[in-house]
């Protein structure tokens, strides 16, 4: 006798959820098998975040139910998503820096952690069946970006999950720490382990994924088998036919350094901070530089220095052109012709709680913005509204709180309002983080376009295929040293590892041209 297949292990019917301007999630239908690894696709603001909440408990749908295992439930905050089997991993960690990994996953489990020892030996258990063996009394401070990955999937793996949702996992990995996460993945789905995978990345998920469904302002676009598809034809349902999704760029090599680095040592005045040994770099006038690197590895303290955030001892240690800047003030090196973007959006590339025409004034206020010390707002509302145009930014008006917009269209807001001031030199951290590939296709013209005007371009990111992409010179960043930066037609991806692990002399005969 043939028996019924089972249920779905998650089943969403008719979700809705709408907040005051903005209807997030409009009567989403999906299902998630047992053993299935099924991807959440779809552009900025397409949804995504609301529904894993909606999952995960920490919001409440509007209308329409949740099945588990093909029954109603309704899922009533994280703790319970997580008796009844459902772990969740933020793009953004929650860890305590000066606890033990032990001490992190038991505080996530409240009382369900039970005793320290124990647990720990579990934790020690599980990470190694799993191929992400982790020391549990290792604080998380002395842990790679990678390594505090495993910790939070970890703490998932010791709840006897059911269904794990990942949120743009892969964002802070190195190629082979990618490689070893999908291992685990795989692994997970083998034992009947649901898995949600949301990501930008659409060649991984292509090569991980069985599913997909794709959302598109806030409904249900379509659904594919990622392998029976390209990433080209996955994109085309996430942003529609008429936005480009791709392209490639000739590489150019400039002759006429703009910014300049001098041997630049650099202690951190955080604690867990990173000390800058011996950089030396030069960004040459009509070309981009990109440095690769995982999160912790310096990047902050170097982009701290050149921004002037953090000055230097000697004015030499850095110049624009032949101007030596290293003990200017952030508004000064802005005069002479330098534009910004953190790697922290809220709180550093924009405040939360001001609109988006105060968040471009706040950097724009050089472009004629401010006169006579007096605030002109038409002009101030004027170049608002070109960026939100030019960059398709989705927002109910200019009068919007920072706050208030997705991840990825403050991002596009913020990278906007600098290269639409013309700089002669950028300084970009992480540039299309968290942005949709329709969107991060339209920044990386930009930053070509500006390029092609002249301006020394500085791309700091941990996505390498992004850096292969636009970059013409690249290097990497580990441990406050950097490498050789070298033509990127002359270096390659699996190279390019190596170097962000801190192996800046692989073999030459390994080199291969991506």
């Amino acid at each position: 006798m043939k028996q019924n297949p089972p249920p779905p292990r998650l089943t969403l019917r008719g979700i809705s959820k709408q907040y005051p301007g903005c209807l997030a999630n409009d009567d989403i239908h999906l299902d998630i098998a047992p053993a299935e690894i099924h991807a959440l696709l779809g552009e900025n603001g397409a949804g995504k975040s609301t529904l894993m909440k909606v999952i995960y408990g920490l919001v409440k749908p509007d209308r329409g139910e949740l099945l588990w295992d093909g029954l109603p439930i309704e899922v009533k905050d994280p703790a319970h998503a997580r008796k009844m089997g459902i772990g969740m991993v933020f793009q953004h960690f929650s860890l305590f820096e000066t606890l033990t990994v032990t001490e992190n996953i038991a505080l996530a489990l409240g009382d369900d952690a039970g005793e320290l020892e124990p647990l720990a030996e579990k934790i020690r258990t599980v990470s190694e069946k799993y191929g992400m063996a982790i020391n549990p009394e290792r604080e998380i401070h002395t842990l790679s970006v990678g390594e505090r990955q495993r910790v939070e999937i970890v703490r998932c793996l010791v709840q006897n999950i059911k269904l794990l949702i990942l949120d743009e996992p892969t964002s802070v990995l190195t190629p082979q720490e990618v490689d070893t996460l999908f291992v685990t993945l795989r692994q997970l789905a083998h034992e009947g382990c649901s898995i949600l995978f949301i990501s930008h990345k659409l060649n991984e998920v292509k090569a991980l994924c069985h599913k997909a469904t794709v959302l598109r302002s806030g409904r249900v676009s379509g659904e594919c088998i990622p392998a029976d598809e390209d990433t080209t034809s996955m994109a085309k349902l996430m942003v529609g036919d008429d936005t480009p999704v791709s392209t490639t760029y000739p590489k150019k090599l400039g002759n006429s350094p703009l910014l300049s680095v001098h041997d630049l040592n650099l202690n951190s005045p955080d604690p867990f901070g990173v000390q800058l040994k011996h950089i030396n770099l030069t960004v040459n006038a009509g070309e981009i530089v990109g440095i690769a690197g995982v999160a912790g590895n310096g990047q902050e303290e170097l982009l701290a220095s050149l921004s002037g955030e953090q000055r230097c001892k000697d004015n030499k240690t850095i110049t624009f052109a032949d101007t030596p800047v290293g003990k200017l003030s952030p508004d000064k090196r802005r005069e002479w012709g330098l534009a910004f973007v953190p790697e922290e959006r809220l709180g550093r590339g924009a405040v939360p709680e001001m609109s988006l025409t105060e968040n471009a004034l706040l950097t724009g206020f050089l472009t004629g913005l401010v006169q006579n010390g007096m605030v002109a707002w038409k002009k101030a509302e004027a170049f608002a509204d070109d960026i939100i145009a030019q960059y398709k930014v989705k927002t109910p008006s200019r009068q919007a709180q920072a706050d208030s917009l997705s991840g990825g269209n403050l991002q596009k807001f913020i990278i906007g309002r600098e290269i639409m001031q013309n700089p002669r030199i950028l300084i970009a951290a992480h540039p299309t983080w968290g942005v949709d590939i329709g969107a991060a296709t339209a920044i990386h013209k930009a930053l070509i376009n500006l390029r092609d005007q002249g301006a020394a371009i500085l791309v700091v990111s941990e996505d390498i295929d992004e850096l292969f992409l636009i970059s013409d010179r690249i290097g990497a960043i580990c441990d406050g040293a950097l490498s050789p930066i070298k033509p990127t037609p002359e270096s390659s991806i699996p190279e390019l590892g190596r170097m962000m692990a801190g192996d800046f002399n692989p073999a030459r005969e390994e080199r291969v041209t991506p």
